[in-house]
C-alpha cells in the first residue's frame, strides 16, 4: 500500500535521472506558477488598468462638456459607424447656443438616422470641437477585464514557454547521459572492444 500511496518517488531507481527530478520539480512549479501567478497578474494588471482609465475619464469629464445642439445639416452619405460599443453615428453640421448667447456651429457625430431639426446631445472639448464622450462605468469595467484577460494569458505564454524550454534542455541533458552510459556499458553487451 504505501507503494502506491506516493513511496516510489521517493525511491532510488537505476533508470532515473538528474534531469528527470529537475523536470518532475519544474512541472509542480509551473503548475503552482499557472495556479497562483497567473491570476494574480491578471488581476493586478486589472486593477491597474481600471485605476488608469478611472482617471482618463474623469479628466475627460472636466475638459468636455454636453450641449443639446440642433441638427442643421444633412446627415453624410458614408456608411454610419459604431464606436466602441455605442449606436451607430454619422457626421453633420449641428448649432447650439453657448451660455453667454452666441450661437456656434460645428461638425459632430450624432446618431444615425437623425434628421434635420432634431436636438442632439454633443460633446464638446475646452476648444469647442466636437469629441467623443467620455468612457462611462461599463467602458471602464470592459477595458479592465480585457487588460485582465490578456495580462493573465500573456503570463500563461511566458510560464508554458520557460517550461517548455526547460523540458528541452532536460531532454537534452537526459539523451547526453544515456549515450554516456551506453558507451560505458556497451562493450560488455556487445561483447565489443571500445
Amino acid at each position: 500500500m504505501r507503494y502506491l500511496v506516493g513511496d516510489r518517488h521517493r525511491r532510488r531507481s537505476s533508470l532515473r535521472r538528474r534531469s528527470d527530478v529537475v523536470e518532475a520539480w519544474t512541472t509542480g512549479a509551473v503548475a503552482v506558477l499557472l495556479l497562483v501567478m497567473a491570476p494574480l497578474v491578471g488581476v493586478c494588471a486589472a486593477w491597474w488598468a481600471h485605476d488608469s482609465a478611472r482617471a482618463t475619464a474623469q479628466e475627460q469629464r472636466a475638459d468636455r462638456r454636453q450641449v443639446r445642439a440642433e441638427v442643421v445639416g444633412r446627415l453624410s452619405d458614408t456608411l454610419p459607424m459604431a464606436h466602441g460599443g455605442r449606436q451607430p453615428s454619422a457626421r453633420t453640421t449641428v448649432r447650439w447656443a453657448e451660455p453667454d448667447g452666441t450661437a456656434r456651429t460645428a461638425t459632430a457625430r450624432v446618431p444615425a438616422g437623425t434628421r434635420s431639426g432634431e436636438a442632439v446631445d454633443v460633446w464638446l472639448d475646452s476648444r469647442g470641437r466636437s469629441v467623443a464622450p467620455p468612457p462611462d462605468a461599463m467602458a471602464i469595467s470592459q477595458h479592465a477585464v480585457t487588460i485582465g484577460v490578456c495580462a493573465t494569458g500573456a503570463t500563461v505564454a511566458v510560464i508554458l514557454l520557460g517550461h517548455l524550454a526547460v523540458r528541452h534542455t532536460a531532454m537534452r541533458h537526459r539523451l547526453a547521459e544515456w549515450e554516456r552510459e551506453w558507451a560505458a556499458t556497451e562493450p560488455e553487451w556487445t561483447r565489443r572492444r571500445a
